[in-house]
C-alpha cells in the first residue's frame, strides 16, 4: 500500500484539502460526481455548471453496466458474503442477508470528512450525531460518548466455543438482527452532504482498511495485514471519517491492486466485517425470534436470551455489538451504537483475532514510548573524561555519513537538512558562562560562540544544547543520550496508564523557592556532613584494604554518588544507617542543593556563596545563590482525599526524559530469537527479543487530564494548532 494516498499525506495535497489534493469545489465536484454514478441525487448547493451534463453519457453507460452486475460484490465482500452463506446455510430462514452491492465505497482518504457535513454548512444534527466544522476539521459528538461494556458483547453460536462472560445468542437471532442492520430506517441512509434537499442522497457507505497482524522481520517475514470491510448508513459517514483517520484507508475495493487475496505475500489470510446499525436497540426479544422465559435454558435466562413480556426489548433496548466468527478465519460484527471507541474497539478485536489464528504473532493492548534519557550538566560540558576516549570520532561519522555533512576546515560538520545541527570533535568543551563550544583538532584550539538554538553533537551521539530554566532567568546545558530505550506497557487493561507511559512529567513538576529553616544552623549541619570520614559506613568484609573515602565535595564524587551516599542501604554497618535516619530531610536537601552548585575554584569557602534575605531584622528562609534566588523542583503524584497535592522533592539536577510516541492502544508483536538480529544493544543478553509494531497511524486516546487546565499543556497546544 502507498502510504501516502492511505493517509491522505500525498505531496501535493494542501492543509485543510481533506487528503483529496484538490480545491474545496473540486472537491465536491468530485463528490458529485460519484453520486450520480451511484443513480444517487446530488447536492445542488454545488455549482456543477456543465460538468454533470457533459459526463452524462459515461455516467449512463457506467450505470447500466453496473445495473447488469447488480449482485456482484468486489472481492472482499465475496469473502464475507460466502461466509454469510456457509454460517447460516443450517437455517430455515430464507433469504440469507446479502451485503450491499451499491455502497457508496470511500476510496481515497478524506471523502468521508467531506461527506460528513452539508457544502458550506458549519453544523449538521442529526438523530444519532451533532457535526460541528472547526478550524482542525470537524468536531463530532455521538449520541453516546463513551462505550458501555457491562452485557454488551454477544457472540453468535456455531462457531467457536463462546465464554462464559459473554452472551450467547441463537444464529436465528444473529439473522435477524443482520438483516435488519442491513435495512436500516430511510433516514439513516441520508448522506449528511446532500442534507436539506427535496431529494437527498440515501445509501450505505463502505470502507477498507489492512490493519497489520503480524510484525516485520526483516529479511525473514513480510508484515502480515489482514482487510476489513467497514458498512454504515449515510448518516454514521462520520464513524468512517474516524476509522480512516486511524488506520488509514485501504483504497477502492473494487481494483485488483487492493485485492488482498492478490497480496499472498503481505495478507494473513483473514477477513472481518463491520455494520453500524444503532436502530437495533430499538427491537424487541420476541420478534427476534427468542424463546418464551418458560421455554429457555438455563444459560439463555443467565445471558438475558428470553422473554416474559413480549414488550421486552433485546438486551433491555442498551447499546451492544453481536460477533459471528469461525475458524476459515472470517470474523463478523454488528454494532448497535455509533460511539466512535466501538469502531476502534472492533478493529483492536478483529486484528486480535486473526493474530491468534495466523500464530507466531499476538495482539497487544499496550502502550509505549522511545525513552531517551536527559541529564543536566550545569554550567560546563565535557570538563571530566566521560566522553573522552569513548572510541568513537567525528571522523568516523563523517566518513559514514560525509554525504549528509558539510564538512568545516575548523573540525567540525553542519548538517546540510539541519543546519541546527553541529557535529563536533570528542573533545569538545562547551562553557556556558563563557558561551564558547572549543575543541584541539590537529594540535589547534578551535571555537565557536554557544547559541541557544543550536543542538551540538558529539560523536557518540550525545546531543548537548542549551535550555532556559522553566522557573527562573537562568539557562544550562542539557545532554541527550544518544540511544533511547523503548519502554512497552503490555497487555494492559483500561485505565492502566498506556498513554500515561508516553507523557512527559514536565507538567506535573511544581517549582518552588528552596526553603532553609534556620541558614546557619543549617549550613553548621551541612558542613559537618562535608568534614565526615564515610570509610567506616560499610560492613567490614565489604571494605576494600586501605580504601580511603572521598569527600563530598571533590569533583571525582557526582552529585548520584552523594545520593546513594547518604540513603540507607544494607551494606552499611546499624550505626551508620541509624546517622542518616537522624539527619532531617531538608539538611538532605540541602547537601545535595550545594553539591549541584558546588565549583572547585571556592575551595572550602562555599558558605559565603549561600544566604537570605533579611525581613524585618530577621532572617527569611528563602534561600539564595549569591544574588540568584533558588528554586526546587518537586513532582506532584496524586491528590491526598481532602484534595491537597502529593508532592515529593526532586534532585535538584533532574531533567525529565525525552520521549517520543511509540504506541497507543494497538499492537501487534512477534518474538524473534536475538541472534537473527543485526545492531541490537550490546547490553541485551536476552535469547529472545520481542519486535512490535504500532498497528494505528494516528493516536487517538483521551485527554483525560486536559479537562482540568493547567495539567496537560501538551494536549492543550496540540488541540489549538490548525
Amino acid at each position: 500500500m502507498d502510504i501516502e494516498s492511505t493517509l491522505g499525506l500525498s505531496s501535493e495535497n494542501h492543509a485543510g484539502d481533506g487528503g483529496l489534493g484538490l480545491r474545496e469545489h473540486q472537491r465536491h465536484l468530485h463528490i458529485n460526481l460519484l453520486l450520480a454514478a451511484e443513480g444517487q441525487p446530488v447536492c445542488e448547493s454545488v455549482d456543477t455548471g456543465h460538468f454533470i451534463a457533459t459526463t452524462r453519457d459515461l455516467l449512463d453507460s457506467y450505470r447500466e453496466k453496473s445495473h447488469r452486475l447488480v449482485e456482484y460484490l468486489c472481492p472482499s465482500d465475496q469473502r464475507i458474503q460466502a461466509f454469510l452463506d456457509r454460517y447460516l446455510n443450517d437455517l430455515e430462514t430464507r433469504p440469507i442477508p446479502r451485503l450491499p452491492s451499491s455502497s457508496l465505497a470511500l476510496h481515497r482518504h478524506g471523502l468521508a470528512r467531506e461527506l460528513s457535513l452539508p457544502p458550506k454548512q458549519h453544523y449538521h444534527e442529526s438523530k444519532y450525531l451533532k457535526s460541528y466544522k472547526v478550524t482542525q476539521g470537524v468536531l463530532h459528538n455521538p449520541l453516546n460518548d463513551r462505550r458501555t461494556t457491562e452485557g454488551s458483547f454477544h457472540i453468535a453460536e456455531g462457531g467457536f466455543p463462546i465464554p462464559g462472560d459473554k452472551k450467547a445468542v441463537p444464529k436465528a437471532v444473529f439473522a435477524k438482527l443482520l438483516q435488519s442492520a442491513l435495512n436500516p430506517p430511510r433516514d439513516m441512509l441520508c448522506l449528511p452532504f446532500t442534507h436539506g434537499q427535496e431529494k437527498e442522497a440515501e445509501m450505505f457507505v463502505s470502507l477498507l482498511i489492512r490493519p497489520v497482524v503480524c510484525p516485520e522481520v526483516p529479511g525473514f517475514l513480510s508484515p502480515k495485514s489482514m482487510e476489513i470491510r467497514f458498512f454504515a448508513p449515510g448518516s454514521l459517514v462520520s464513524n468512517l471519517d474516524f476509522v480512516e483517520s486511524i488506520f488509514g484507508n485501504a483504497g477502492n475495493p473494487y481494483l485488483p491492486t487492493n485485492d488482498a487475496g492478490l497480496d499472498t505475500e503481505h495478507w494473513s489470510g483473514h477477513t472481518g466485517c463491520v455494520i453500524l446499525a444503532p436502530h437495533l436497540i430499538d427491537l424487541t426479544k420476541k420478534e427476534l425470534g427468542l424463546p418464551h422465559a418458560s421455554e429457555a435454558t438455563e444459560r439463555q435466562k443467565t445471558d438475558g436470551m428470553c422473554w416474559s413480556d413480549a414488550a421486552e426489548r433485546y438486551n433491555n433496548g442498551l447499546p451492544f455489538k453481536i460477533t459471528a466468527r469461525d475458524a476459515s478465519g472470517v470474523i463478523f460484527t454488528v454494532l448497535a451504537d455509533n460511539y466512535f471507541g466501538y469502531c476502534k474497539k472492533e478493529v483492536k478485536t478483529q486484528i486480535s483475532f486473526a493474530a491468534n489464528l495466523f500464530g507466531l504473532a499476538e495482539e497487544e493492548h499496550a502502550g509505549g514510548a522511545l525513552t531517551f534519557p536527559r541529564h543536566n550538566h550545569g554550567e560546563e560540558f565535557g570538563a571530566d573524561s566521560r566522553f573522552h576516549d569513548t572510541g568513537y570520532s567525528l571522523a568516523e561519522a563523517v566518513g559514514r555519513f560525509g554525504d549528509a555533512l558539510e564538512w568545516k576546515p575548523e573540525g567540525y560538520a553542519v548538517d546540510k537538512r539541519y543546519p541546527q545541527l553541529i557535529y563536533v570533535q570528542e573533545n569538545v568543551r562547551i562553557d556556558l558562562p563563557k558561551q564558547t563550544v572549543s575543541w584541539e583538532w590537529e594540535g589547534q584550539h578551535h571555537s565557536l560562540h554557544l547559541e541557544p538554538d543550536k543542538v551540538y553533537m558529539h560523536p557518540t551521539g550525545y546531543k548537548v544544547f542549551m535550555q532556559k530554566f522553566t522557573a527562573g532567568p537562568s539557562w544550562r546545558l542539557i545532554g541527550t543520550d544518544a540511544e533511547g530505550t523503548f519502554c512497552h506497557k503490555p497487555c494492559t487493561v483500561s485505565g492502566g496508564g498506556k498513554s500515561e507511559i508516553s507523557k512527559s512529567i514536565e507538567s506535573a513538576i511544581l517549582f518552588m523557592p528552596f526553603f532553609v529553616a534556620d541558614l546557619e544552623e543549617d549550613i553548621d549541619r551541612v558542613d559537618a556532613i562535608f568534614k565526615r570520614d564515610y570509610a567506616d559506613r560499610v560492613h567490614p568484609e565489604l571494605r576494600e584494604p586501605d580504601h580511603k573515602s572521598r569527600s563530598v565535595l571533590t569533583p571525582k564524587r557526582s552529585l548520584g554518588s552523594v545520593i546513594k551516599l547518604l540513603t540507607p542501604s544494607r551494606d552499611y554497618t546499624p550505626e551508620y544507617n541509624a546517622w542518616l535516619q537522624s539527619i532531617p530531610n531538608r539538611i538532605k536537601s540541602l547537601v545535595f542543593l550545594i553539591k549541584r552548585f558546588y565549583r572547585t575554584d571556592w575551595g572550602d569557602d562555599w558558605r559565603s556563596h549561600f544566604c537570605v534575605d533579611y525581613i524585618n531584622g530577621h532572617p527569611a528562609h528563602e534561600l539564595k545563590l549569591v544574588d540568584r534566588r533558588l528554586v526546587a523542583s518537586n513532582l506532584r503524584v496524586g491528590f491526598e482525599t481532602n484534595g491537597a497535592w502529593r508532592v515529593f522533592k526532586l534532585r535538584q539536577d533532574f531533567i525529565p526524559a525525552e520521549k517520543a510516541q511509540m504506541e497507543d492502544d494497538i499492537t501487534a508483536s512477534i518474538l524473534v530469537p536475538s541472534e537473527r538480529l543485526a545492531y541490537l544493544n550490546k547490553k541485551l543478553e536476552r535469547p529472545v527479543v520481542k519486535l512490535t509494531h504500532n498497528c494505528e497511524y494516528r493516536l487517538f486516546q483521551r485527554p483525560d487530564e486536559a479537562v482540568h487546565r493547567g495539567m496537560d499543556p501538551q494536549t492543550e497546544s496540540d488541540l489549538s494548532l490548525p
